[in-house]
């Protein structure tokens, strides 16, 4: 009798280690990062439906996702872990949008500035303002003192270095006051609106008075 012979890729599979228990697979890159996004689009559409964090489900998040509720595991350790992704990677593109506008600007006047910065987060929030109502509210359940403090910095430091480049910025004067001042009046206006009003705040309104208000504060830094 001829000995059985087994097959290269079935040999490599019994000499794999077993995974361990309590330990995460690693999808495929493309497909994990896809997988991801849509569980994080679909937790924040629950959310808004929802009205409250806690009658979001892992099971109706994987539904709406169009992924197996155990697939859910794969990428996040709980609903906790998706929501905390979430508000950070929110704040991250309002981040973006604050240094994207002060670098298209850079070297123009500072009202001129304030004000493009001011219309760039604006525009993020008016495309999905019940979104960001829910993200403002949870952002107050979820966000530890520490992170909240570090990423608030991260929006200061943005101001400031976008402050320093306007042309009318007076040369070796500290913007430090100037951009706290700011990111205080555009977080405390905004957040506020959106939570007020989840369907949708007056932007115009609103970034008329976000606008004279930060540049009001410029003026204020410059006299210290």
């Amino acid at each position: 009798m001829k000995p059985s012979r087994t097959s290269p890729a079935t040999a490599a599979r019994k000499r794999a280690p077993a995974a361990t228990p309590g330990t995460r697979r690693r999808p495929r890159q493309e497909r994990a990062r896809h997988t991801a996004r849509a569980l994080r689009e679909a937790f924040v559409q629950v959310l808004v439906e929802r009205r409250s964090y806690a009658a979001v489900t892992v099971r109706e998040v994987s539904l709406v996702a169009g992924t197996a509720i155990g697939s859910f595991y794969d990428y996040y350790s709980s609903m906790d872990d998706l929501a905390r992704v979430s508000l950070h990677l929110r704040s991250k593109a309002l981040l973006a949008a604050l240094r994207g506008a002060g670098a298209e600007h850079e070297g123009a006047p500072l009202a001129e500035m304030m004000q493009a910065i001011v219309r760039a987060v604006l525009a993020r929030h008016q495309r999905t303002p019940r979104e960001w109502a829910a993200h403002y509210l949870l952002e107050r359940h979820f966000s530890s003192l520490q992170a909240y403090l570090a990423m608030y910095e991260r929006f200061v430091q943005a101001w400031a270095h976008a402050i320093e480049t306007a042309s009318d910025w007076p040369e070796g004067h500290s913007p430090a006051t100037a951009a706290l001042g700011a990111q205080t009046l555009l977080y405390g206006l905004v957040s506020h609106a959106c939570m007020a009003a989840p369907e949708g705040p007056d932007m115009q309104a609103l970034e008329r008075i976000a606008t004279r208000a930060i540049i009001a504060c410029m003026h204020a830094a410059q006299d210290e």
